[in-house]
């Protein structure tokens, strides 16, 4: 058997696509918007998550303010999805470069590792919660760790359990894993059940249902590593096809109102249509949120070719695209700088004044990224090639 898996793996090595800027682009777009959706939460007083912990449902004081947090729901799954692309990427250009499939399996649990530590000791405090909280950072590092073996098996199964985590894990029941105890408490936590009951036992990101879309990004990292750099640049149809295909099954499905929404809709207005668990990704969730990842690469795709693409807007974002994890941990205690670090701010920002607050971080942010480009360039060796 393990034989035939490094012949799988052998078989699968084609040539090095290089970078892709429409996978930069997607990227940047949602770094940027999940730094709106940080700054907000760290300043606004209406501003808030939450939305599928445990069923619930918390209220927002109007429209408005539900909007500003629905159009940062593309954030994560994008993120996960497409770490899940740039992990396959690097995986078959390491592999065609003569790495051993054992070097490979441990920079991944190293890079895992690294997530971990990094969620426990730097993103955690910047959200004020405990060291043990289990959140997106965390989540990824421990599917990396997972995808070190989980790799070895063939793309057509890892496409296939994940589609069926995606469709099934709403049925999943743990209630064999006693929840009296911490240790049983936390465990559900970070399979499949977020909560923030019993701290510092707490978790919005279960990896069940994350790993599903992790195992989604592996394919198509896999599928854009065979069919080569000159089908690759035809793929903007087809994105377009499978997002807007995506956002129209996410209405088919709220319309039905049963399977696929964790948080049945309540009536027939904007936010009832809208309001859909992300604590975990329900099946409307993610269709609405990978569709849109899919459009943002094919917006990505149909400008790369213009002159001044690497330049002004669309410049900074794929410098931020290029940088997501320093982007991450950067921009958490950036935005959250406030008099005396307290927990709490001693005042609230009106929607301007935070809209205002996130486009001049945008641009602190693009200038620490791009020096930091720059230096990891010159300290390819160091640890930052985990970061």
């Amino acid at each position: 058997m393990g034989s035939a898996i490094m012949q799988q793996a052998r078989t699968t090595i084609t040539r090095d696509v290089g970078r892709l800027p429409f996978i930069d682009f997607a990227r940047g777009i949602v770094m940027a918007i999940m730094a709106w959706d940080h700054v907000s939460g760290f300043w606004n007083r209406w501003h808030h998550g939450g939305e599928g912990v445990m069923g619930r449902m918390p209220p927002f004081i109007n429209q408005t303010w539900f909007l500003a947090r629905f159009v940062s729901h593309f954030c994560a799954p994008t993120f996960i999805f497409l770490a899940g692309t740039v992990l396959a990427l690097s995986t078959i250009k390491r592999l065609s470069r003569g790495e051993s499939q054992r070097d490979i399996s441990i920079r991944m649990i190293k890079r895992g590792g690294v997530l971990l530590l990094l969620e426990i000791f730097v993103v955690s405090a910047a959200f004020g919660g405990s060291p043990l909280y289990f959140g997106v950072i965390a989540c990824i590092g421990a599917c990396f760790v997972i995808f070190s073996v989980y790799r070895l098996v063939p793309t057509l199964f890892i496409f296939i359990v994940s589609i069926l985590i995606i469709l099934g894990h709403p049925y999943l029941n743990l209630n064999w894993i006693p929840d009296t105890n911490p240790i049983g408490w936390y465990a559900r936590v970070i399979i499949h059940e977020p909560n923030s009951d019993w701290p510092p036992f707490t978790g919005l990101y279960p990896l069940l249902p994350w790993l599903g879309v992790m195992g989604l990004g592996w394919c198509f990292g896999k599928y854009l590593t065979l069919i080569g750099s000159k089908r690759i640049n035809k793929l903007k149809r087809p994105l377009v096809v499978v997002g807007g295909a995506s956002m129209i099954l996410f209405f088919i499905v709220r319309l039905l109102n049963g399977y696929g929404n964790l948080l049945p809709r309540q009536g027939n207005t904007l936010v009832d249509w809208l309001y859909v668990a992300k604590y975990p990704p329900s099946l409307a969730f993610l269709l609405w949120t990978l569709g849109g990842m899919c459009l943002f690469m094919a917006l990505g795709f149909h400008i790369q070719d213009r002159p001044g693409f690497d330049n002004g807007i669309t410049g900074i974002i794929l410098t931020f695209g290029r940088n997501p994890l320093f982007f991450y941990l950067i921009h958490l205690w950036l935005y959250r700088v406030r008099p005396g670090w307290t927990p709490r701010p001693i005042f609230y920002l009106d929607l301007q004044t935070t809209i205002a607050f996130w486009l001049i971080g945008l641009v602190i942010l693009w200038r620490l990224c791009l020096r930091y480009e720059k230096f990891k360039r010159s300290h390819s060796d160091s640890l930052l090639q985990y970061i």
